[in-house]
């Protein structure tokens, strides 16, 4: 399950780097909607909310399915500019057609990558948006429901919530971490320069590779979805995020213009696990012999022959159980005479989830 960009035949000079404002301020809106999954920013968080009027926080909680459980791809600018009110002018050139289908796409209507017609010219398409909604809940229910019978109307009321939290907020956040992200695009596209596109979208993510098999070349965006979709004739566009973290963007909807919005590189941020990784390891500890040897395996080093004798299974039946947890990557193993020892490795462990890890050790 990946994101497959195929981008073969686009010139270099047409995969670009750069920050978004309206891009960051999405992902900051997220961020204040979804602080769970933003640990690292709490105090930015808490600060923020804070200081929200309750003016402010309402409008906001009306409008959240746009940036709540993922991104709306009209936050997503595929060409970034210096100023969040050059980018809003460019959503405004949208037609409505597009713009609805999109702000609606992903948390109400066809499942992300199909490309059906927008709401507001297929019927079909319209049920589904209004049911979908309505079991969300009565206010985003009538939200859609405006949103589909007057479109200037809520683009308007939609830009103007963005505006109003550009200037209770973000303005200042923007200037704190702008410098940073355009530095990293800067990097980014110098390594396109020097080293090529492979060194470049490696420095993006571990997360994200370059895929040369001919005829075909493509970017490969390891998330836990599927979609499909081709640069060629348009253009491929990286955005650098401040408040992304743990999230890897990729905008694949039919017609539109690629776009990865990435995390900014850190050292915490640096080695990304592959989802089939995250896969094998979750089915390893699921089982409940393993995760019983997981019990003694978290408190110390055993050996085949100690484990067991704990566990009164055979000596061949651990050492099956071991080599999965081996093969996963959740064992450390060492020597000591005519002995090997093994051990949880508990660093890799407690990425899996601090309740698996809590379990074991409670």
């Amino acid at each position: 399950m990946s994101v497959f960009i195929d981008i073969t035949g686009l010139p270099r000079e047409r995969i670009t780097f750069g920050p978004s404002p309206l891009a960051e301020l999405g992902a900051a809106l997220h961020t204040l909607s979804e602080p769970a999954h933003h640990a690292r920013l709490h105090g930015w968080i808490t600060t923020t909310s804070a200081a929200l009027k309750p003016e402010l926080a309402d409008r906001l909680h009306e409008a959240a399915f746009l940036w709540r459980s993922t991104r709306a791809d009209i936050l997503l600018p595929a060409t970034p500019r210096e100023t969040l009110a050059e980018e809003l002018d460019d959503l405004d050139l949208m037609d409505d057609e597009k713009y609805v289908g999109a702000a609606l796409e992903i948390s109400c209507s066809s499942p992300y990558g199909e490309g059906l017609p927008s709401p507001l010219v297929d019927a079909g398409v319209r049920q589904r948006v209004l049911e979908l909604a309505a079991a969300r809940g009565p206010r985003q229910a009538a939200f859609v429901r405006q949103m589909l019978a007057d479109p200037p109307g809520v683009r308007a009321w939609i830009r103007r919530l963005l505006e109003d939290c550009d200037e209770a907020f973000f303005a200042d956040t923007w200037r704190r971490v702008r410098v940073q992200l355009a530095a990293d695009a800067r990097h980014k596209t110098e390594i396109l320069r020097r080293k090529g596109l492979a060194e470049a979208v490696a420095a993006v993510s571990p997360a994200v590779t370059l895929e040369e098999a001919e005829p075909r070349t493509r970017i490969v965006v390891d998330k836990l979805t599927d979609g499909r979709t081709a640069a060629t004739g348009r253009g491929l566009t990286f955005l650098p995020t401040a408040f992304g973290w743990p999230h890897l963007l990729a905008l694949a909807a039919p017609g539109w213009q690629p776009v990865v919005q990435y995390p900014v590189s850190t050292q915490e941020l640096t080695d990304a696990t592959p989802v089939d990784t995250v896969r094998q390891r979750l089915e390893a500890v699921a089982h409940p012999m393993r995760m019983r040897l997981c019990r003694s395996l978290a408190r110390g080093s055993y050996s085949t022959g100690e484990l067991a004798d704990t566990y009164g299974i055979t000596a061949p039946e651990v050492s099956r159980h071991l080599g999965v947890l081996r093969k996963a990557g959740l064992l450390t193993t060492q020597r000591r005479g005519r002995y090997v020892l093994h051990q949880l490795d508990v660093a890799v462990v407690a990425r899996l989830g601090s309740d698996f890890l809590e379990g074991v050790l409670r």
